[in-house]
Formats: C-alpha cells, structure tokens, sequence
C-alpha cells in the first residue's frame, strides 16, 4: 500500500511539474529559449506596441473580389502581360498565411513561399509590392510579425519559424540582416500617408539599427554580416578560408555599410514627419563617418568599382550586384557614380541577355545558369537597381533595365505558365534549381515592376506628386491606382503614332494632386488637378 501511495504521489508530482513547466513555456518569450538573460535594455524598445499587441485574425476576400479592388491595368494587344499580373495576384492571395496559436505574432501575413518560415529580407521586398494592394488586404502588416518578436535590447532574428522561435541566437554572424524594413515602411507611407503607423515602427526600427551599430561594427565603426546576413547566401566574397555562408570573415561588408548608410537617413526622414529626429541626431555623425569610410577606402579607382574589405586593408575583387546600393546614398562623387552606373551598361560585366545577374560576368564563379547569387537574376535585388538608378537621375537606363528584365520574366511565364524565385543570366528560363510559382518576391517584376516602369505610373503621397511617364504606343493606362488613404485614380491615354507625339489623357481623380505628364524625349507637362474628370 506504501508503494502505491508513493507511486501516486509521484505521478501527481510528475504531472503538476509538467503542467507548470507548460505553463512556463507557455508564457515565456520565445526568444529567450534556455539561455541566461545578458540583455541591455534598449529604452526605445518599451515603446513597441507591437511586443503586447494580441494576434489578429482576417480572412481574405476571394481572388474574384480581389479583381474588383486591386489596381486594374489597361494595355491594348497585350492580353498575356495583363493575365500575367493578375497571376501574380492571385498566387499572393493563396499565399495569405493565419497567426498560428501561442507563436506571438500578431497579423496574417504574406508566405514568402520558401520554406514556410518569415524571412526580413524577402518580406522588406514583398512590401513594394503589395503596398499596391492595400484596399484589399493589409499586406504592410506581414512587417508587424517581426516587430512583435523585438528582444528588449533591439535584436530581430531575420528568420523566425511559423510557431514564433527564432531560427538564430542573436550573435551567431547568421542571425539578423538585411536591414530594409524602413525602406518598405517609408515606400508604404509615400503611397498612403499614414502618420499613424509611422509612429508606431519608429522607435521598433530605431531600436534595431541601434542593435547592429552595438553589435555588427568593428572597432573603426565599420559593419559586418554574413552570407546569409546579407540574403546574398553563396556570393564568393570572403576570403577562401572562412565560409562563404556563414562565416564574416573579419572583412567589412560593403552593402551592409550602405544600407545602414540607406536606413539612418529614411529613419531621420521619419524623425523629421513625426518631429522626433533630435532622439537619433547620432545618426547624422554616422552617416558622415561611414560616408567618408566607403568613398576612402572601398572605392577602387583602377577598377571604377566599390568593393568589400579584408581585414589587412585590401579589397576584395568580387563586383556584386550590392554595390549598387551606393545609389541610395550620397558616398560616390557624380563622376565615381557614373562609372560605376556604366558597369551595368558593359555587356562583359552586368549587361547580359537577362539583366543584371547578382554576380559580374567576368568573375571565376559566375554560372550561366544563375547557381543561386553566382550570377542568378534576383527581382528583389533588380528591383533596388532600377528605382535606384530612377532616384538617381539615370531613368533612361531605369526604364531599360525595367523593360529587360520584365520581358524575361514574361517569356518565361509564357513558357511556364508561373513565376521563379530567380532567373539565369545567360538565357530565358528560370535558374539553376529556383523554387516556382514564387510570389515571393518575384511578384515585383509583374506588378510593381510593371505599374512603375512598363505602365509608368509612379507617385509621393506625402508630396501629393503624381507622374505618369508613357513609354507605351497603345492605348493603356490603370484604374483604381491607390493614392494615398481615399485616394483612387483612374488613368487612361489613346493609342499614338510615335513616341514624341503628344499622348491624349483622360485623368479621374478623388482627390486632390500635383499631375506631372511625360513622354518622348524629354517633353513634359504639369497641372495642378482638383477631383473630378480632366483630358490632357
């Protein structure tokens, strides 16, 4: 009888200990995992509403109701390229994922049909383009998820697996980059204006870009990232003994300098809307130093070229497609840019059949085929190419690489009847082992691709600018074009003879906007639109 009873006793134990211990895991943050706490806290962090915020649940409209709510592009004779756009929409649609219970995320959100985890750097892509389809479902929210899993010091892991586990400790060198979230955030906030949210990421992406400059620099102020820190995996890059992947090669990674340099200039841009950039004034000395930094010691002027750094001061011979992140900041002089713009112009470098590979031409590791970042055509990385160069002032060039790339992608749809995570250089087909029906990122080139430099409609809520560059003979145009909170568009222009003839327009509009017309050679014209029905 003493046996049993201390059997039962033990068993009760056994269960009231597990049934604690669940309940401990169940309350416990999830990144914490079973290391000791050598948190610093970061002040900024205690302002993140989105650490507290309870999950969310919206189921979609249909993709046939969808049809009635996204932009509706018109291009007469072009049938397939309109059926591609709307593929890409649909795929997106389905791939519309529910918070799973007890992960801590807080919104539904967008797959980036890899391996059923979040990832930052292809969801910061994915916002350019479902910002366009905002009416119909907050895609922008996909970004909360990461924020919900802030550590108190700052930290983001850059992938966390759907039950909300980070798939990193916050200092192996793999676990976090790249940093690009407040470039979606400020591509949403010039489409929509919305202040609102712009208060609510401020302090969580001010947080974290205070936890790469604490963590990711070396003692000169320089960063460091990893292959895979980079999204950029297999790109040969660190020197031959250290690990392309996962290792930083105690070298100072050029992208990773110029999108810090990138971001701490949109976060004081948000600063400056929400009157909160005397908080972050550092970020101005940083700017200045890491500017100085790359233009002295990354430029390589034999090579016309930005490079990474090895340790002992020399630069490394890799031309990658990262460099062109240059193009966002204020490093180069006119003429170091100019050179380096014309690389993408050198058919023995980044000028192939499917522009740009991610990997220069004349490098030992560059695969026709793509082989991944070995000279594979990524329509996230071309993305940042083309609105660069566009920003720049190189829009001819833009508009070029735009149609290249966008014809690609179409052939291969044609051919596939799908979309690739991405393309090789050398033909039209997708790379070497590419996941298909990707959207993922590859809904860029159909969409946003498409609206901004096939269709030619790109717009800056916050200056209430609209531009409307026709490139196209046909008659085209877009309906229901998001601008701003109310805003709906409706463009449409008449077939021309040639492209410097002068486009006949027809422009409904709800809103108030600053219209800029262009077309040929550069032939423009401005008007100030009230709402209602214009011809141009």
């Amino acid at each position: 009888m003493k046996k049993i009873r201390l059997l039962w006793l033990l068993l009760i134990g056994f269960v009231l200990t597990s049934a604690l211990k669940a309940q401990e895991d169940e309350t416990r943050p999830k990144y914490n995992l079973p290391y000791k706490n050598t948190y610093v806290k970061e002040p900024l962090v205690t302002e993140n509403e989105y650490r507290i915020t309870k999950p969310k649940y919206l189921e979609p409209k249909s993709f046939a109701e969808a049809k009635q709510i996204l932009p509706n592009p018109i291009w007469d004779g072009h049938a397939k390229e309109i059926e591609m756009y709307w593929k890409a929409w649909e795929i997106a649609v389905g791939n519309i994922r529910q918070v799973e219970e007890g992960s801590g995320f807080v919104s539904p959100y967008l797959d980036v049909a890899y391996n059923g985890n979040i990832f930052m750097w292809d969801t910061s892509f994915m916002m350019m383009f479902t910002r366009y389809g905002y009416h119909y479902f907050p895609f922008q929210h996909s970004l909360d998820n990461f924020y919900a899993k802030q550590h108190p010091d700052g930290f983001i892991c850059r992938e966390i697996m759907v039950d909300g586990y980070d798939c990193f400790e916050r200092y192996d060198p793999t676990s976090t980059g790249p940093n690009l979230m407040p470039w979606a955030e400020m591509a949403y906030f010039k489409q929509y204006g919305d202040m609102e949210r712009l208060h609510k990421v401020f302090p969580v992406l001010c947080a974290y870009y205070k936890w790469l400059k604490l963590n990711h620099t070396w003692p000169n102020g320089t960063y460091w990232s990893s292959g895979w820190g980079t999204g950029m995996d297999n790109m040969p890059r660190v020197e031959s003994k250290y690990s392309m992947i996962y290792s930083h090669g105690h070298m100072v990674w050029l992208d990773t300098n110029l999108q810090q340099l990138f971001m701490a200039n949109l976060l004081l841009e948000m600063g400056f809307y929400l009157e909160r950039w005397q908080e972050i004034e550092e970020f101005e000395d940083e700017i200045k130093m890491l500017s100085a930094y790359v233009r002295e010691n990354l430029w390589d002027e034999e090579k016309g070229f930005l490079f990474d750094q090895y340790a002992d001061g020399r630069l490394n011979t890799t031309k990658g497609i990262g460099a062109y992140w240059s193009l966002f900041t204020d490093v180069l002089t006119k003429e170091q840019l100019d050179r380096m713009v014309g690389e993408l112009k050198n058919p023995e470098t980044f000028n192939r059949l499917h522009r740009v590979p991610s990997l220069s031409a004349d490098n030992s590791k560059y695969n026709p085929k793509g082989r991944y970042w070995q000279g594979g055509v990524w329509p996230g990385t071309n993305y940042m190419v083309i609105t660069g160069l566009d920003q720049k002032g190189y829009t001819d060039l833009a508009k070029e690489i735009a149609a290249n790339h966008y014809k690609n992608v179409f052939e291969v749809y044609k051919e596939t009847g799908t979309f690739w995570e991405y393309y090789a250089p050398e033909a039209t087909e997708p790379g070497f082992m590419a996941r298909k029906d990707f959207v993922g990122w590859t809904g860029l080139p159909p969409i946003a691709g498409f609206i901004e430099y096939i269709l030619g409609v790109r717009s800056d809520y916050s200056e209430k600018a609209l531009l409307w560059d026709i490139t196209q003979l046909e008659a085209h145009g877009i309906e229901r074009y998001p601008f701003g909170p109310e805003g709906l568009i409706t463009l449409k222009v008449k077939k021309r003879n040639s492209a410097d003839e002068s486009p006949s327009v027809t422009i409904e509009t709800n809103v108030s906007l600053e219209f800029t017309l262009q077309w040929g050679k550069g032939k423009n014209k401005k008007v100030s639109l009230q709402p209602g029905t214009h011809t141009l």
